[in-house]
């Protein structure tokens, strides 16, 4: 029983063996392209999530700040109301 088949049963043999190994090597790159396209997706989605919760901190604090000005601005004109009711009543 002849395993290889003599010189031209090795070649085949050796060519098999390489065909496989790229194949192989082929696959390990497409997945390592593959986990590296997933994780940049991720850091991407990570950035979006922290920009869009600093936007709405930043909405957060803008809306804080213009109820202030409201509120400001509603004592100093009801300040000013009630100086002008003492100066008629006065």
């Amino acid at each position: 029983m002849d395993l290889h088949n003599g010189e031209a049963g090795m070649e085949e043999c050796c060519q098999d063996y390489s065909v496989g190994r790229e194949k192989e090597k082929e696959k390990e790159e497409k997945e390592k392209e593959e986990k590296e396209e997933k994780e940049e997706e991720e850091e991407k989605e990570e950035e979006e999530k922290e920009k869009e919760k600093e936007e709405k901190k930043k909405e957060k604090k803008e809306e804080k700040e213009k109820k202030k000005e409201k509120k400001e601005k509603e004592e100093k004109e009801k300040k000013k109301e009630k100086k002008e009711k003492e100066e008629k009543e006065g």
